[in-house]
């Protein structure tokens, strides 16, 4: 049993904190917020993620886990202490690293032993070393601080899962001591552990979640070719995953990705290589692919309809993706606000994310539209002219063909998730438009034929 202390509560910090502690680690969860401390020490989690509050209270009873505000107290006597506060991206494009900075600071001015540092946060290449040589600038005691590269790869609505269970662990070191302490603690995991040097962990990372951002990017510039050659893009991603060189995973085409992850690293990566005086061609592509397909739901409605204005416009999702309430890059705050502008009064339902949406966009009047939220889908679509799905949460999946028929006074849908079959659509006499497959029509061909001949 290693003593560890996290810095930082949010996804990384958190989740990596309470497994650890469920590993059996005796862990010191730090944040500077006070109330959110209590909250944690309460057994609820300040962030939405499937399986966290029962493991936080397990291992809070079980006096494996605590919460403080004292970083001194967490630090001075731990043997590692993780690094997972936010980098968060710049106007440049480049990483904020000013938490790590703080967080560095705070542990070189409070260590009194002997002790590895572990940043899980994601930095650019060569960060730890910076990290390493700013701890020793500070450093109060005559103690051995080392530091050590340890990105993390989970995704938001599986983060507990994706971290007892992950494919590897990474593990960039400088040194054996370093390495062994790594392998002491996630030894208890009875994972894959790929050591290597600081500098190729810390690029494993960008290079990891950058190949596959560009595999759905590319997807979805396929998918946009597929509406335009008559092809349908489920089954050319269903044709390609026999491939094993391809795989059969994020070959789902959409309305692009979003999170804390894919478009703040493609960025990142992008300026470490200009900065190096490299361009990075298929990763701009990537980034390029992904600012116009957010939009490309918006842009068939604006030529579709005469005009959004006045209309009742059901959106249905606002978080990036389902299983967390996660707004950051989400689809919906590009269409909202475009939506909005046009004067269409938006009825909104999200099962999670409505809170933290509300926080940027209150109830009520918005210049010429409107926002109301809602806690069903069936509430948004009652008699609402278009809607669009933004998030494939169980709730919008659970809706059938024949609910949009019934329900809305138009069943115009814009679906960025390709949830529903068109076949089934079109069936129902709902006009759906989805992302690489082709477009049906609200009323079915050979009714209209019939009705043509009686009218003879």
């Amino acid at each position: 049993m290693n003593k560890i202390a996290v810095a930082g509560t949010g996804y990384v910090g958190l989740v990596a904190g309470v497994c650890f502690a469920e590993k059996g680690h005796q862990v010191t969860c730090v944040d500077i917020d006070e109330r959110k401390v209590e909250l944690m020490k309460s057994g609820k989690s300040p962030i939405y993620e499937e399986g966290l509050e029962e493991l936080m209270r397990k291992n809070y009873a079980a006096d494996r886990l605590e919460y403080t505000t004292d970083y001194v107290a967490a630090y001075q006597d731990a043997d590692a202490i993780f690094i997972g506060v936010g980098t968060p991206e710049l106007a440049d494009g480049s990483a904020n690293l000013s938490y790590i900075a703080t967080v560095a600071r705070q542990i070189a001015e409070s260590v009194e032993k002997d002790c590895l540092v572990v940043v899980k946060s994601t930095v650019p290449v060569g960060t730890n070393d910076k990290v390493e040589q700013f701890i020793q600038d500070f450093l109060l005691k005559d103690v051995r601080v080392e530091v050590a590269s340890n990105p993390e790869f989970l995704a938001q609505g599986s983060a507990v899962h994706d971290t007892l269970y992950a494919d590897r662990i990474i593990i960039g070191t400088e040194s054996k001591w370093a390495e062994n302490i790594l392998m002491e603690i996630y030894k208890p995991f009875n994972l894959p552990i790929v050591p290597v040097n600081r500098r190729s962990a810390e690029m494993i990372k960008y290079a990891s979640n950058d190949f596959l951002a560009l595999k759905i990017s590319y997807m979805n510039d396929i998918a946009n070719l597929c509406e335009l050659v008559g092809a349908d893009i489920q089954d050319v991603a269903k044709g390609m995953s026999f491939d094993d060189r391809i795989g059969n995973k994020f070959l789902n085409a959409g309305i692009g990705y979003g999170g804390s992850c894919f478009p703040k690293d493609t960025k990142a990566l992008d300026y470490i290589a200009k900065q190096q005086g490299y361009d990075l061609k298929t990763v701009k592509a990537a980034i390029d692919v992904n600012t116009d397909q957010k939009t490309v739901l918006f842009k068939k409605a604006r030529n579709r309809l005469i005009t959004l204005s006045g209309l009742k416009v059901a959106v249905l999702g606002l978080t990036f993706k389902p299983g967390t309430d996660d707004l950051r890059e989400a689809a919906s705050l590009e269409n909202v606000p475009l939506l909005l502008e046009q004067g269409a009064n938006i009825y909104a339902f999200d099962p999670v994310g409505r809170d933290n949406f509300e926080k940027v966009y209150p109830e009520g009047q918005h210049g010429t539209g409107s926002i109301t939220y809602v806690d069903s889908p069936q509430k948004a679509l009652d008699n609402a002219n278009v809607c669009f799905i933004f998030t494939e949460w169980g709730e919008v999946k659970a809706l059938s063909p024949s609910d949009y028929k019934n329900l809305m006074r138009t069943p115009l849908v814009f679906d960025g998730r390709n949830i529903y079959s068109v076949l089934n659509m079109e069936e129902a006499a709902v006009e759906y438009h989805s992302i690489g497959r082709k477009a049906t029509q609200r009323v079915k061909k050979e009714s209209l034929k019939n009705d043509l001949q009686t009218s003879r």
